[in-house]
């Protein structure tokens, strides 16, 4: 009996993978912070992403666990904000190993979230799994720890795999709603200099990705990015012609900085350069649906 584990599987990505998988595994477990319940035959069951309280024998005899845990960056970065980012991804990561590790039938496969935002601000090279270069800040000193907290503990009947991931473009989620509604009101212009790469994906790619990562038992770090980043001023011109609105103004980084104050979230969420690709994903035969940026505009709008 195929079983999956979604850690944190309520947000926006969790609904996602859900939609996604469940035709295709019999029992499926979503760890949450609200309450134990069952719903449409998906069992729901309390954690508090920190300690062990019973939620950890629903990971005996899963084929798959999925872990999506961790504050949202989309936020201030205040000093409480900034730690509880960090704590959020690192306590939850080291309580599952311990959870794995005291299983008698662990998890086949355990896949955790990462972000793509651990390679440098790259205006001039394509970051890959084998030569990107990794930077230093804190978004990418949060990844590392992040990466190094899952791989530190050996799981030896468990294969593990990090899913660095960028922004996923949905209907019913993310920050693809935000973007559509700049570019609705007349804001759709560059942002910042607007040379600056966005890595994205598909919602449909994420979920066919991820799916193409357990069947194919790829394990180790894994860039779950569309083929083609594409700059900041192009994503903008493409989204508002797929809107049908005639201009964007402009928003300079001083503007950004002020906006971005306003609405309590980070203009280096716009500003940095992810400029990655899926290495990885296309060496071992894996085909976007969504490759194109104006075909996953069309489809979701």
């Amino acid at each position: 009996m195929k079983k999956l584990v979604i850690a944190a599987g309520t947000g926006f990505l969790g609904q996602v993978l859900m939609n996604h998988f469940k035709d295709k595994f019999e029992e499926i477990v979503i760890l949450t912070r609200g309450k134990s319940k069952t719903i449409d035959g998906i069992k729901y069951v309390n954690w508090n992403a920190k300690t062990l309280s019973g939620w950890e024998n629903e990971l005996e005899n899963a084929t798959v666990l999925i872990n999506l845990a961790g504050k949202s960056v989309d936020c201030r970065y205040t000093k409480e904000n900034k730690k509880e980012i960090l704590l959020s991804r690192i306590e939850s990561t080291k309580v599952l190993n311990k959870a794995v590790v005291t299983c008698k039938n662990p998890p086949k496969h355990w896949l955790n979230s990462s972000t793509s935002t651990i390679y440098r601000f790259s205006l001039d090279k394509q970051m890959d799994e084998v030569d990107g270069e990794i930077g230093n800040d804190f978004s990418i000193n949060v990844a590392l720890s992040w990466e190094k907290a899952f791989f530190k503990t050996e799981t030896p009947k468990t294969m593990k795999t990090a899913l660095r991931t960028s922004i996923v473009l949905g209907k019913n989620g993310g920050a693809f709603i935000p973007l559509k509604t700049l570019a609705k009101i007349g804001f759709g212009g560059k942002q910042g200099k607007g040379n600056q790469f966005v890595s994205w994906i598909h919602e449909e790619d994420f979920a066919q990705a991820i799916d193409f990562v357990i069947e194919k038992e790829l394990t180790g770090k894994i860039n779950i990015v569309s083929p083609q980043p594409i700059p900041n001023q192009d994503f903008m011109k493409k989204l508002r012609k797929a809107v049908g609105f005639p201009f964007g103004i402009p928003l300079n980084a001083l503007l950004l900085k002020i906006g971005s104050f306003i609405i309590r979230t980070e203009p280096e969420l716009v500003l940095k350069s992810r400029n990655v690709i899926p290495k990885r994903l296309l060496d071992n035969g894996f085909e976007f649906k969504y490759g194109d940026i104006d075909e996953a505009f069309e489809n979701l709008l």
